[in-house]
């Protein structure tokens, strides 16, 4: 019997996607090349290793055997790269991040001229995913590395299975129309449309703490989670919003009134890695890149 480690990745990705087209996006192949791959480590073993009848691709007792096998050899390898990058002292590889708009228009671009001046043998490849999904691709292996936000009076948030590492807290904002009157306190506030997120966003949450610690309900006429038409909304004179200062980087400051008024708080933005993952030099590489061009304070 001879086991091919290649194929034994495919058997892997099989079984963390559940689907061979699942595992053919994951490895960036077509599905005729996953199923010919199963086939061939099938023939080779002697017995199926997934069974195709239903809607699932559903490993046999043999296939989970060859499948837990082919993640602890997964997890050597990338403890050999990381002890091999320790001994050359020199950072390099891939490193896959998937983040929001704002995180990558305005950190990880940034982050990436500067890791091409240091760091010039590490590659960052974004994918534009956030939330649930993302942390999901984390776990299932198809990215390395993930940016989150939360609002920083609920403190660090910990995940299963995951490493989290701060990167920064990011000062929220109260932004108005240039062509309001001067706003002096949130009273001024109260009776004014509002151009909110989401009621489970970060940034629609934010919004309904300010309001409550200050005695009223905002009233939400728009609602907009993309910080640029968040924005063009406040300019045209349609409302109030709450947004953190990476949105406001780029922004026309002759449309809008970025207010003095305190108590709005922050954001963090986190990093998470798996386990695996966390130590490898390129990973470290970026993440002190992205601290670097980071908002304070860390």
């Amino acid at each position: 019997m001879e086991l091919d480690p290649r194929r034994l990745a495919v058997l892997a990705a099989i079984a963390r996607r559940g689907t061979l087209a699942g595992a053919a996006a994951a490895l960036h192949v077509t599905p005729s090349a996953v199923s010919q791959q199963l086939a061939q480590l099938e023939h080779s073993v002697g017995r199926p290793l997934v069974d195709r009848s239903g809607r699932r691709a559903v490993l046999t007792a043999a296939g989970r055997v060859l499948a837990d096998r082919a993640e602890a050899i997964a997890r050597e390898l990338a403890e050999a790269e990381r002890e091999l990058a320790a001994m050359s002292g020199r950072a390099a590889g891939l490193v896959r991040v998937a983040a929001f708009a704002t995180v990558i228009r305005h950190l990880l671009v940034p982050a990436m001229a500067l890791l091409a001046e240091d760091f010039p043998d590490v590659v960052c490849a974004i994918t534009e995913l956030e939330g649930a999904p993302a942390l999901r691709e984390l776990r299932l292996g198809g990215i390395d590395l993930t940016i989150t936000e939360r609002d920083a009076v609920l403190g660090l948030e910990t995940r299963r299975r995951l490493t989290v590492m701060p990167l920064c807290e990011d000062r929220y904002r109260v932004v108005v129309p240039v062509g309001w009157p001067p706003v002096h306190s949130y009273a001024d506030l109260a009776d004014r449309p509002w151009v909110a997120g989401s009621p489970s966003s970060t940034t629609g949450q934010v919004l309904d703490r300010v309001c409550r610690e200050q005695g009223f309900t905002p009233r939400r006429v728009h609602e907009c989670l993309d910080y640029p038409t968040v924005l063009a909304l406040v300019a045209a004179g349609h409302g109030a919003t709450i947004v953190p200062d990476l949105a406001l980087r780029g922004a026309n400051h002759d449309e809008i009134t970025v207010t003095s008024l305190p108590g709005a708080g922050a954001r963090r933005l986190d990093a998470h890695v798996t386990a695996a993952r966390a130590q490898l030099p390129a990973v470290e590489a970026l993440l002190s890149c992205l601290r670097t061009v980071a908002p304070g304070p860390r």
